[in-house]
């Protein structure tokens, strides 16, 4: 029974519901940042660079069946080797971009973290001794 106990401790800790929060987070992020990367910023650079699809950029490494479109989905469906190194670059796209979110946000937090750090901290209350010899202090003031 010490087992299950332990473990419930472990997995009730706010550090690991903070990290699967941030997995759960990350995963949908990494949904979002790849259709940015592939729907908005891949067509943009692929405009500029007159039409290039770096989709279908790769070098066939393999033999391919008869029949099979010479297009990366299809190459890819068909277990053809091949070097993809426009999907490659996609990727990395993806990551600097995820990499420039959190930095970001680390910035963001440091930054919070700072100024909570920086803010003078309120002067404690004086205890009930340090009232009372205040007080006899302000008395025998007033009797010179």
């Amino acid at each position: 029974m010490g087992f299950i106990k332990e473990f419930k401790e472990f997995a009730m800790k706010g550090n690991v519901m903070d990290m699967a929060v941030g997995v759960i987070i990350g995963g949908a992020f990494g949904k979002i940042v790849t259709s940015l990367v592939n729907d908005v910023i891949m067509p943009v650079v692929s405009l500029a660079m007159g039409g290039v699809d770096f989709t279908n950029k790769f070098v066939i490494m393999g033999e391919v069946p008869d029949g099979v479109a010479h297009n990366y989905a299809a190459l890819k469906e068909a277990g053809v080797s091949m070097f993809a190194w426009g999907a490659f670059i996609q990727n990395i796209i993806d990551f600097l971009i995820v990499a420039l979110c959190i930095f970001f946000m680390i910035k963001a937090m440091n930054k919070l973290t700072r100024k909570k750090a920086e803010e003078p901290a309120a002067e404690p209350e004086p205890s009930a001794e340090e009232k009372l010899l205040g007080e006899i202090r302000d008395l025998l003031k007033k009797d010179k």
